[in-house]
C-alpha cells in the first residue's frame, strides 16, 4: 500500500508500512510462534491475510483546523495537525462522506476543540460503514450540549446529502482529555443501530457497542470458529450448552449455536447485549440468553460448566482470577480469541489444566504489529 503521508513522515500510525505485506504476515506468525514455544502441543496453522488497504470499516477522525476550515486526522508528534481524509485504510466510500463531514461542520458552526486551550466543541467524528449495506453510522463527539441544537437543525441537509446515513448521534464527552467518548450519548435518527451481516449472521451495532473495524477478517475469525466447534461435534458428539464470554454484540456465540444447544452470553455493556438479543430473535433461536453482567463476576458465581466455553477478552486478556474460575468450572473445550498475544500468553500459562491444541493468526490490523489470534483448548485427562 502506498500512502504518501507515510513516506512524508506525516502521519505514521502504520508504524509496519515499510515492509512488504508477506513480510509483515511472516513477522507476525514468527512472532506467535516464539510466544507459544512452551506450548509444544500447540499445531500452529497458516495465518488469514488480510486485504492491504480499503479494509478498515471504521474510523475515529480528529477534528481539527477552524470552522471555516475544519481537518480531520491526527495531530502528529511534530505538532502538524494531518488531515487523513484521504487515508488509504478507508474503503473509497469514506472520502466524500468526510468532505460532507468538512461541510457540516461549517454549516453548523461546529467549533473543533482545542486541547491547549480547552477551547472548542467538537472533538471527534466516528464514522462507521456496514459491509452489507454499504450505510453509515456518525457520530460526532462533544464537549457539551451548546452545539447539539445545531447539528439537530442542519442534520436534514446532512441527510439529504446523504441518503445512505442510516444513523446519527451526539457522544458527549465533557473530560479536558484525549479520551475517545463518554457515557452519554445522544440519538439523533429514527434508527438505533447500523445492521450489519457476516456469514448469514445478523449483527446490529450500536454507537457504543464494541465491533471490530475489519469486517472481512471477522467474518473469516467467525467462520472459522464455527467450523472447529463443528469438528469437534462431529467428532465428540453434540455440545448441550456453549458460554461466551465477553460476547460483544453476539459474533461468535451466535455463529456456533445450533437448534436444540443452550446458548449462554456474557457482555458488560447494555448496549451490545440489547444487538446480541435483536439478533437471536431474528435468527429464531430458542434456547438462547444475553445477560449485561461482568464476566469475572458470573464465572466465580457459575457452579456448572458449559461443554465449550468461548471467551473473547479485551487487550489485558482474562486475568488470573478468571482462569481460575475456568480451571475450577473445568468445561470440556475452550476457544479463545484473543486480540493481544502476550496477555493470551500469560493466560495460557494460568490455565494448566488444558493442553493447546491449535492456533490461527488473522490480521485484523495490516502494517502494524496487532492481530487476531485464535485457539482452542481440550481440558486435560
Amino acid at each position: 500500500m502506498h500512502c504518501h503521508h507515510f513516506h512524508a513522515k506525516r502521519c505514521q500510525s502504520c508504524q509496519w508500512l515499510a515492509k512488504p505485506y508477506s513480510q509483515q504476515l511472516a513477522d507476525k506468525q514468527q512472532q506467535l510462534v516464539t510466544l507459544l514455544e512452551s506450548f509444544q502441543s500447540a499445531q500452529v496453522l497458516d495465518p488469514v491475510a488480510s486485504e492491504q488497504q480499503g479494509f478498515r470499516y471504521k474510523a475515529k477522525m480528529v477534528v481539527l483546523g477552524s470552522v471555516a476550515a475544519p481537518t480531520l486526522g491526527i495531530t502528529n508528534p511534530q505538532g502538524e495537525q494531518v488531515d487523513l481524509a484521504d487515508c488509504p485504510l478507508y474503503p473509497a466510500s469514506f472520502a466524500p462522506v468526510f468532505s460532507l463531514c468538512k461541510a457540516f461542520i461549517s454549516r453548523a458552526g461546529l467549533t473543533p476543540y482545542d486541547i491547549a486551550s480547552r477551547r472548542g466543541e467538537l472533538k471527534y467524528i466516528l464514522l462507521s460503514q456496514s459491509l452489507h449495506s454499504g450505510r453509515f453510522m456518525l457520530r460526532f463527539v462533544l464537549r457539551s450540549k451548546n452545539c447539539l441544537a445545531a447539528i439537530i437543525k442542519h442534520l436534514p441537509w446532512l441527510s439529504q446529502q446523504l441518503p445512505e446515513l442510516e444513523l446519527c448521534s451526539v457522544n458527549l464527552q465533557p473530560a479536558a482529555a484525549a479520551i475517545l467518548e463518554g457515557a452519554e450519548e445522544i440519538v439523533l435518527t429514527g434508527q438505533t443501530v447500523l445492521a450489519e451481516q457476516l456469514n448469514q449472521v445478523p449483527l446490529y451495532l450500536q454507537p457504543q457497542s464494541f465491533f471490530q473495524t475489519q469486517p472481512v477478517v471477522a467474518a473469516s475469525l467467525y467462520r472459522t470458529a464455527a467450523q472447529w466447534a463443528e469438528e469437534l461435534q462431529q467428532q465428540q458428539g453434540p455440545f448441550s450448552q456453549i458460554w461466551d464470554l465477553f460476547c460483544g454484540v453476539g459474533g461468535f456465540g451466535l455463529h456456533m449455536v445450533k437448534p436444540g444447544q443452550s446458548l449462554m452470553g456474557i457482555e458488560i455493556a447494555p448496549a451490545a447485549i440489547a444487538s446480541a438479543k435483536r439478533s437471536a430473535a431474528e435468527l429464531g433461536l430458542l434456547n438462547v440468553s444475553f445477560q449485561a453482567l461482568d464476566a469475572t463476576a458470573f464465572a466465580k458465581a457459575a457452579a456448572v460448566a458449559p461443554d465449550l466455553l468461548v471467551v473473547n477478552p479485551p487487550r489485558r486478556g482474562l486475568g488470573q482470577k478468571l482462569c481460575q474460575d475456568i480451571e475450577r468450572l473445568s468445561p470440556q473445550w475452550l476457544m479463545y480469541s484473543s486480540c493481544n498475544a502476550q496477555s493470551l500468553t500469560q493466560d495460557l500459562k494460568h490455565l494448566t489444566g488444558y493442553q493447546v491444541l491449535k492456533v490461527q493468526l488473522f490480521d485484523m490490523f495490516a502494517h502494524s504489529s496487532h492481530s487476531e489470534v485464535l485457539t482452542l483448548l481440550h481440558r486435560k485427562c
